[in-house]
């Protein structure tokens, strides 16, 4: 597995920290099949005492990302580094399936990845909405009068359907569609 570690908001990666990281991404690799054709890329950052430890592994199907906060990085790193072992567990079958009817191959993670039963999620509720045309300023006034952490509308610059949401460290961020 190629793990590229940086650091972001001026915060600097030392080699104790990256050496702790590539240790704890090594169960992970083992994980897939193919791990060499496999990348992590993982950031830290820090926001005032909170550091924050993004783990990103996109493959060929599917992007795999976890995220954890914590007062100090190493712990942050734990915390990142068992969410993506649980997601690999929970969706194994799920993600093995989508790749076979793809790719006609056999399974994508090794035998590292325990069956386990594990109760899935489902949708529980459906809503249909109208979206409305307007600024992204007033979706943002929308977004806080409703106390959500996403709101979708058209976007009267381009009409196209937009999301804007609230991210942790508390701006917004805007998912446009093409």
């Amino acid at each position: 597995m190629i793990i590229n570690i940086h650091g972001k908001n001026k915060f600097v990666v030392k080699p104790a920290l990256k050496s702790y990281i590539e240790e704890q991404l090594e169960p992970i690799e083992k994980m897939f099949r193919m791990a060499e054709n496999v990348t992590a890329n993982v950031v830290c950052k820090e926001y005032g005492d909170t550091k924050t430890v993004e783990v990103t592994i996109p493959t060929k199907y599917l992007i795999m990302r976890a995220e954890s906060q914590a007062d100090d990085m190493f712990k942050a790193v734990d915390i990142a580094v068992e969410k993506l072992e649980k997601q690999l567990i929970r969706h194994k079958k799920k993600i093995n399936s989508i790749i076979r009817k793809r790719e006609g191959v056999g399974n994508y993670f090794g035998d590292l990845v325990e069956e386990q039963e594990v109760e899935e999620r489902k949708v529980v509720k459906e809503k249909v909405v109208s979206l409305p045309v307007m600024s992204v300023d007033e979706a943002i006034t929308q977004l806080e009068l409703l106390d959500h952490d996403f709101y979708m509308f058209i976007n009267e610059d381009d009409h196209k359907p937009t999301t804007i949401y609230l991210r942790n460290d508390g701006n917004y961020a805007v998912i446009r569609s093409k």
